[in-house]
């Protein structure tokens, strides 16, 4: 027997093995009857564009605060692939889903770079198991399982996910790619720190991302590029992204009008925080969010509105974990009354 048929044996290390096949060589299997695959842009590799999509975005990472940023993503896909090929070997399954790959990626880049790496490894298990797998795997899940993993980090350790923050490496060109990680500290984000103070960072500098902040959220014109990238390739839509932007917008223009000190301009809720990148990559999930076109534009303006309203009058600053989570749960109800609307039923049937 080789070494690839005991792998293929083996119940635990068969579906990463078998996973990772079929995304680089792709699938062997073939069908009588459609639906046909026409070329090889499976599943798996369209999931892979979001990897790719996010790529700027982690590059962008390293350079601002270290090669340490290497390590909460490779622990992130340790556990979360690990937890992962647990429930396919529980399960029988032959392979893991492709989601997986997607998800700890997204979850490392929504962590702050300074963050213990145990810390990672406890809230990516929680996103896996609690914000996928207890219903069923991917394509069955409520929640997005980054985010899920992020919020619950957030709720459970705060001090150590809130407390300090790792400004960028100041240094030569080689930024972070020189470093293993940026000792230059601050206390408090730019979000935090209005909310405390009232201070406000200039746009552009919230623009360009010179600023203590999670890994992946802080460069607003990579953010953008990748989000184009996945609309351009139709693999995130348009609608909910325009829609909670706007949603944003406008409740943020209605507060600062009433009250200039107390509440923060629309531009500053749009580029702090981490607002473009849960909405270029994960408001758009296509499972947890609305089916129908309406539902999209309806889930988006919740979105929005609820990111504004929570960062103003909460003590939590990064309002846009909770409001892509009770947008989640609120997604079958949109979909069930937005179809039942346009589709409804009479004794004599559908009108």
């Amino acid at each position: 027997m080789t070494s690839v048929e005991k792998i293929r044996k083996n119940r635990f290390i068969a579906p990463i093995f078998n996973s990772l096949e079929s995304f680089f060589f792709g699938s062997d299997e073939s069908v009588r009857r459609a639906p046909f695959i026409r070329d090889a842009i499976d599943l798996k590799r369209y999931m892979f564009f979001v990897i790719i999509a996010t790529l700027p975005c982690t590059l962008a990472g390293i350079y601002l605060y270290g090669l340490r940023v290497l390590a909460v993503i490779g622990v992130s896909y340790i556990f979360g692939v690990g937890a992962e090929a647990v429930f396919a070997a529980v399960r029988r399954q032959d392979e893991i889903h492709e989601g997986a790959f997607v998800t700890c990626m997204l979850y490392a880049l929504i962590m702050p770079p300074n963050v213990p790496l145990w810390v990672v490894a406890v809230g990516i298990l929680f996103g896996t198991i609690f914000g996928k797998e207890v219903f069923g795997g991917t394509g069955k899940n409520i929640f997005n399982p980054a985010m899920t993993g992020r919020l619950f980090a957030s709720l459970a350790f705060p001090d150590l996910m809130t407390k300090t923050w790792l400004l960028p490496v100041d240094g030569n060109l080689a930024g972070g790619f020189a470093s293993w990680v940026s000792d230059a500290i601050t206390t408090a984000t730019p979000m935090t720190l209005f909310q405390r103070s009232g201070d406000i960072i200039s746009n552009l500098q919230l623009f360009m991302g010179y600023f203590g902040g999670c890994i992946g959220e802080t460069v607003k014109p990579l953010i953008i590029a990748g989000g184009l990238f996945l609309m351009i390739t139709r693999v995130a839509n348009w609608r909910i992204p325009l829609a909670t932007i706007i949603s944003l917008l406008f409740t943020a223009t209605i507060l600062h009008a009433i009250d200039q000190q107390a509440f923060a301009p629309p531009l500053f809720h749009l580029l702090g925080g981490g607002f473009l990148f849960a909405v270029m990559f994960m408001v758009s999930d296509p499972v947890t969010t609305p089916a129908s076109r309406t539902g999209k534009w309806l889930c988006g303006i919740l979105i929005g509105t609820l990111t504004v309203l929570i960062r103003t009058f909460t003590g939590y600053v990064e309002g846009i974990m909770f409001a892509v989570t009770i947008a989640n749960m609120f997604t079958p109800l949109i979909d069930y009354i937005v179809l039942g609307i346009k589709y409804r039923v009479t004794p004599k049937g559908v009108i």
